[in-house]
This record gives structure tokens, sequence and C-alpha cells, in this order.
């Protein structure tokens, strides 16, 4: 959709001047007479010379240069009102005057206007300097308050950049900030020699990228990294949003990214940090979501593409721009000459991880023993804020507990926080849903368990989530690995459905508890159809496509519709078996089933150890049948 509005904000200020001196003119025309004239009452000469003989009349003026003789008279009813009549050649007025009385016996105030001759100056001081001026303030207040609407309290005139101006290292990051992303830190590390020794690369001719473009996903710490250079670098850095560029007046985006430019040139050496450029650099085809174009998200970018092309890089002026959707920007963007370089900004690993929750326990109060690794294991695919975040719930945990040292056990709370939501202590469950909830989770957790390449359970709970989970199993790998084999994933799928067989096996009916269950099988399976070629009817064949590679976005089919059909039938086929699969895994352990169930009803929390223990003895307690 366009975005309406005038396309010229200087014309639109002088619509508002012309329009507020029409109504100044209006007012003192018609409105301020009209007011002046309800407060005279109009009346005949006769009635005049009428109160004049009744003694009524107090104060009488006469203004020859007018015509016009005005009294004050006091009415029937006792009130005292002014009235007006024109002014007659008289010959007896004068002794009329002087002969009358007013109300209280004395004589009739009589008095007359001197006619005088108005000064041209002061015509020109009321006629046209004060209206003008009362114009131009009111075109000012105008001016303000579109301003304000347009680019905010900063925004006073059309055109200005909003970026935030750090004046050298006041970022407050330094690469000693970030952790787990030692690539990116190095790629970036090119950058902040170059601001510092530009003359050992100008010397063999090297020029540096004029810009390098941050990509990965939500929360890995691109903004982090682009402080940070500015940080170690000691130089000015511009930080600003992409979307600050847009506006409703159109042409407003290309002149704030032609001040920006502008600003950058006065104060380099210095970073441009333009954050989710997406926002402006959407392809221009339509297939970035510009729906057939935008006139003031076209200009911009346009601009921006310019203002890159025009720039001279070896001055030391770096842009740098973040963004988790590479897929939908503009191919002239991303082109040599403008973001040469792309710096993938991708999840920690496990490595990556301990590292992050190390630099975030630094700002508070950790017990020496904790092990961090332990808690890295159990946050596969976490980004740094939500590391972050698991850290801060940590230490939230630990005061509402009166304590002031974080420990091992407020760790792994918190990460079945940001996992599963809060404990809902208050919520209680019937005997009858605790046991199903009981058996449905070591279901999950006996399958997983007696498969191969299956990741070690490390904790079974029933206690309800706020997520709106009633229970979990929770796996934590015991290395981290980059690749999924075909067995890996038959396996995962077999382990969803487990919790769903053993309510089949005990009860003879199952309930709506394995939902999530079922998406997350469903999901893995048709991805072994569609996109990593684990299947035999369909070999290495591509079936589907992935919107977004960094937010999570669904695959769309990209096949006819007899094939996507085929892939239906492929997808059941493989959760049909994983499903037979668990089935009989719990059947050969039916016994240790019932065991374990009665186990974590009592308990309501088991760990790993305490369930791989109790899985591994000989039977040596009678069964308890369901």
């Amino acid at each position: 959709m366009k975005t309406k509005g005038p396309k010229n904000p200087k014309r639109a200020i002088i619509f508002y001047y012309i329009a507020a001196g029409v109504l100044l003119l209006l007012l003192n025309a018609l409105v301020m007479p009209e007011l002046m004239r309800g407060s005279v009452i109009d009346v005949t000469y006769n009635q005049f010379i009428s109160d004049l003989e009744n003694g009524v009349v107090k104060v009488v003026e006469e203004n020859a240069t007018e015509g016009t003789i005005t009294y004050s008279a006091v009415d029937e009813n006792g009130k005292e009102r002014v009235y007006q009549t024109a002014w007659v050649n008289d010959p007896d007025r004068v002794d009329r005057l002087l002969a009358a009385k007013n109300p209280d016996g004395e004589p009739v105030q009589y008095t007359g206007v001197i006619p005088t001759q108005t000064s041209p100056i002061m015509n020109l001081l009321f006629g046209l300097i004060l209206p003008v001026l009362f114009m131009v303030l009111l075109g000012q207040l105008l001016m303000r308050f579109m301003m304000k609407k347009m680019g905010g309290p900063n925004a006073m005139s059309f055109g200005k950049s909003n970026a935030k101006v750090y004046v050298e290292a006041q970022t407050g990051k330094t690469f000693a900030d970030v952790a787990g992303q030692e690539e990116a830190k190095e790629a970036l590390a090119e950058i902040v020699d170059f601001l510092h020794n530009p003359s050992k690369y100008n010397s063999i001719g090297a020029s540096l990228p004029k810009g390098a473009l941050l990509v990965g996903p939500p929360g890995t710490g691109k903004t982090l990294l682009a402080k940070a250079v500015a940080g170690e670098a000691h130089v000015p850095f511009f930080s600003i949003s992409g979307s600050e560029f847009v506006e409703m007046f159109v042409g407003m985006g290309a002149a704030r990214v032609r001040d920006l430019f502008k600003q950058a040139a006065e104060k380099a050496p210095c970073i441009v940090f333009i954050d989710e450029i997406d926002t402006i650099g959407k392809s221009r085809d339509g297939a970035g979501g510009m729906g057939g174009g935008n006139d003031e998200r076209e200009q911009t970018l346009n601009q921006l593409l310019t203002e890159m092309d025009g720039f001279d890089g070896s001055k030391g002026v770096i842009i740098l721009a973040a963004t988790n959707r590479p897929e939908t920007l503009d191919k002239a963007l991303l082109r040599p000459g403008r973001f040469d370089r792309r710096i993938p900004v991708e999840l920690p690993d496990l490595e990556g991880r301990a590292a992050i929750l190390k630099v975030h326990a630094k700002k508070v109060m950790v017990d020496e023993n904790v092990d961090f690794m332990a808690i890295a294991r159990a946050t596969s695919g976490a980004s740094g804020a939500e590391l972050a975040n698991m850290v801060n719930e940590a230490a939230l945990r630990a005061v509402k507990q009166n304590r002031r040292i974080v420990n091992q056990e407020d760790l792994m709370e918190a990460v079945e926080t940001v996992i599963a939501g809060y404990q809902r202590k208050n919520k209680v469950l019937s005997p009858r849903e605790k046991r199903i909830v009981a058996y449905h989770e070591i279901g999950h957790a006996l399958v997983a368990a007696k498969q191969t390449n299956s990741a070690p359970v490390a904790k079974i709970t029933i206690v309800p989530r706020t997520s709106g989970a009633l229970g979990y199993t929770l796996q934590v790998p015991e290395e981290e690995t980059n690749l999924l084999s075909r067995e890996e994933a038959f396996n995962k799928i077999a382990t969803f459905t487990g919790g769903r067989a053993a309510e089949e096996l005990i009860f003879g009916s199952y309930t709506s508890g394995a939902s999530n269950d079922i998406e997350q099988a469903t999901r893995l399976a048709r991805s072994m159809v569609t996109r990593m070629g684990m299947s035999e009817q369909f070999d290495m064949m591509a079936l589907a496509t992935v919107g977004s590679q960094y937010l999570g976005g669904d695959a769309s089919l990209a096949c006819s519709e007899g094939t996507a059909q085929k892939i239906d039938e492929e997808v059941l086929r493989i959760i049909k078996s994983a499903h037979a699969k668990a089935m009989e895994i719990l059947k050969d352990n039916v016994d240790k089933l019932h065991e374990l169930a009665n186990f974590l009803m009592e308990r309501e929390t088991i760990t790993g150890e305490e369930f791989m223990e109790i899985l591994n003895r000989p039977d040596e307690i009678p069964t308890v049948q369901a």
C-alpha cells in the first residue's frame, strides 16, 4: 500500500499560512463587528429626544465624523444600557442637552469626539504588520506540531536524521563483551585495524569494503557486535533503525539518508550502523514484500544506493547493517561496491554458549562451583539473548529464595523456565490426570533410553508449566552435533510418539496431551521427505523451499498437486512406523514402565540419574498393574 501524504512538505506549510491569514481576515471582517454591534442598541432620533425629556439619559457622546450619537440611559427595569442613533442637524439639540437632567437630578454629561486623522504608520502597524506576525507565529506552531508527528520530538527540521550518535568509545562495548562469535569478531577486527591504521592499507592500494552486512537469527548479538567495533576503534558511532527512515511524507526517508551520510562525512572516520535494514532495503521487484512498489521506501532505497556509491571509503566511513531476512534484500544493495562483505552471526555452539553464560554471569553473584558447560549442553539452539535471560532468571530465583549467590539449581530451573515457562504450583491435577501424565512422560523417556543415537534423559517432571505443558521430559545431548542422520531423525519421531503409545498401551485410549508431540513429529517427518531427501520414494528430490532461513518460517511445497498427495502419504507412513516402534519398545519394557510411572507420581520430578538407575536395575519388586 502506498503511503499517502503531501509530496512537498514546504507547500503544506505555505498552505497552512494562507489558511491562517484567511481565517484572521474573516475574524476581523465578520465576527468582531458583530460582537461589537451586539452590545449597542440602535434607536431613532425621536427616541433619543424622548429619553432626554424623561430624564433617563446619563451620558451623551456625539461623533460628527461617523455621524452617530451614542448615549447611556436607564431602561424600564432600572438597568443601564448603551444606545446609538443617527446624527441629525438639530439646532435645538445643544439647548436640550444643557437643560436635561439625569436620573439623579444632575445635568447630563455631554461630550463630543474630536475628529483626528489616523497616522499611516499606525494603519500599517495594525492593518498589516501585526496580522502578519500573528500568522507567522501560528504557522510556526503548526510546523512544530507537524514535525513532532512526523519524526518525534528531535525532528525539528524536515529531512533531519534521527541517528543516535555515540562519541568515540561511548558505546560502552568492546570485543570482550561479545562471546560465542569468534568468527564474526575476527572478520570485524580487520575493520577496526583499518580505522586505526588506514595508511597501512592505502600504501599498497588496498581499500576496505564500504559496507559489511551482519546476517543471523534474532538475539545473536548483531547490534552488540556493531557497538563493539566502534568501541574498539574509538570512533564516532551513528546508530539508526531502518524503520526511522520511513515516514508519512514521500521523500522524507531519502532526505534523512542524505543528512545521515553528510553527518558521517563530517565526522570521518566513523561507523554508521543501520539496524533492520530489510525495512528499507527490500527487493524492488515485488518479491521482497513491496507489493508492487512503495514510493517512500523505493525512494529511500534509491538514495541509499546512490550515497553508498558516492562516498569515499578510504576516508574511514564504514557502513554496518544488520538483518535476519537477507533473502528479501534488493540485489543492488548486495553487489560489490556497496555491501561487499557478508558476516554470518549464527547461533552459538557448545563452547560459545558456555562463554556467553560466563560473560553474563560476571554481572551477578555466582557460586564458584557452577558448571557452565552443563548449562550449555542443556541449551542447545539458544541465542545469546536467551542465555542472558536465563542468567537473569536464575538471579531472580535466588533473590526469591533469600539467597545472595546463584547456584547450579537456579540456572537449571532458569533453563526450564525459558523453555517451558514457570511452574504452576496452584494448578492441581486430579489423581487420574496425574497418572495419565506420569505414564505419558515415562513413555517418552523409556523410548528414548532404549534407542541408540538418542540424547540421554536429564529430567522428567509432571509439574504443570505456564506454557500449558502438564509435564515434560528433558533430554540433554552429551556432545554438540551439526548433522542429523536418517536413523537419528526416525528415533526422534519415535520418541515423540512414545507418550501417546504409553497411554494407548496402559489405558486402552488416549487424551489430547500428545498434541504438541504430534505437531513436532509431523514437522520433522515432513522435513525428512521434502527437504532432507530421507525418503526412498522421492530420494534426493527437493520438494519444498523455506521462506526465511533465520525466522523459522514454514516450508512451502514446490511440486504438483499429485506429488503433494504422495508426500502426505509418505509422511504418514514414517510416523506410523515410528509409532509402531515406540509401542514395541514399551511392550517389551512394560514392567519398568509401571515402576517408573509409580515412582514419578510419588516424586513428581526425577532426575536422569534416578531414571537410569531404576531402568537398569533388575526387577526385584512385584509389578504394579494398571
